[in-house]
């Protein structure tokens, strides 16, 4: 595939995020972030994904030169329609389909549509995600199929073509782990161990081996397995 120059990265500031966004430093010579408040459990990423987009500025002095304006989008009103435990301080259980109840319906359609709104102002026409299929919990807007029709009705929508990109796709989250040294060294490990979240409960705590959280949500349980892959 012929990259273009520039990309708009959906960026939580969690595990994922941050690779991807090491991954598009790699690709593309402009890069632009985007983060969603949706009154999410975890709102501790709002503040995360700040601090290691800092970090990466600051011990990647080549990367810095890449990475230009960051965007916020307010959707609190998402939070409020979703009755999920990723909205709400309620126990995370599995539901009849076997989805866990962090499942936020529409979250990841959401979130491109705005990603796309504010890269066609900006004149970009690639987006790039941290979406899996391979590794993740079972979403259904995780799923390149999904992602797929979505971004054909978003260029079909727009009158323009517009790319996702999803790095992570097919990857486990060991996987993503190498990844991420191979893109930024040690350096780079320590920003996502120290400064980036997953939990799904907001926990930052206690640290582990991997990060911090509260080692019990599926987020935590995908990212200190994939970290045990890893590190092995």
């Amino acid at each position: 595939m012929k990259y273009g120059t520039k990309a708009l990265i959906m960026f939580s500031g969690g595990q994922d995020s941050a690779t991807c966004l090491a991954w598009a430093i790699d690709k593309y010579d402009y890069i632009e972030t985007v983060g969603f408040n949706y009154d999410q459990r975890h709102l501790v990423e709002m503040e995360c994904r700040k601090t290691v987009l800092r970090k990466v500025r600051s011990s990647f002095p080549e990367w810095n030169k890449k990475i230009f304006d960051d965007h916020i989008v307010d959707l609190n009103s998402l939070g409020k329609i979703s009755n999920t435990s990723l909205t709400r301080n309620m126990e995370i259980t599995l539901n009849e389909e076997g989805l866990p109840s962090t499942f936020v319906p529409g979250r990841n359609l959401i979130f491109m549509n705005f990603a796309a709104a504010i890269a066609y102002r900006r004149g970009i026409n690639t987006l790039i995600g941290g979406m899996c299929e391979s590794d993740f919990s079972g979403y259904p807007d995780c799923r390149k199929e999904t992602l797929d029709a979505q971004m054909k009705a978003i260029s079909l929508g727009l009158d323009k073509e517009f790319i996702l990109e999803t790095p992570l796709m097919h990857m486990s989250k060991s996987e993503a782990w190498n990844l991420a040294e191979e893109l930024g060294g040690k350096k780079l490990i320590d920003i996502i161990v120290e400064d980036s979240h997953s939990c799904y409960k907001g926990h930052r705590t206690t640290r582990y081996e991997w990060g911090y959280g509260c080692n019990a949500c599926p987020a935590c349980d995908l990212r200190s397995k994939g970290w045990l892959n890893y590190a092995s």
